[in-house]
């Protein structure tokens, strides 16, 4: 898999991108991850993008991916949880014969 150029990202994609690491208070790696680039990457655009520029882009669309992929890691999160309590409640049930 090649790399990417410098043109290899739409401009939207961009603004998306700093405007998510600047509303969301989580650090420059921790949203390159989740968005599939380097952090190098990411700190490079917020640096290049005023300060108006990253609110540009299609607004509500964007809240509702934001949602959207917020709504599965609390899925994942509520799935793990009910897996240990089911081991939790074997564990137990075997104690009480």
């Amino acid at each position: 898999m090649g790399k990417r150029g410098p043109k290899g990202y739409s401009e939207g994609f961009r603004h998306e991108a700093v405007r998510l690491l600047r509303e969301s208070g989580r650090t420059a790696p921790e949203v390159a991850a989740e968005l599939g680039i380097d952090a190098t990457t990411l700190r490079a655009w917020d640096q290049q993008c005023g300060p108006a520029e990253a609110t540009k882009g299609r607004g509500r669309l964007l809240a509702l991916e934001e949602e959207n992929r917020r709504l599965r890691r609390e899925n994942e999160r509520l799935q793990e949880e009910r897996e240990i309590l089911k081991k939790a409640t074997a564990f137990f049930a075997k104690g009480a014969r």
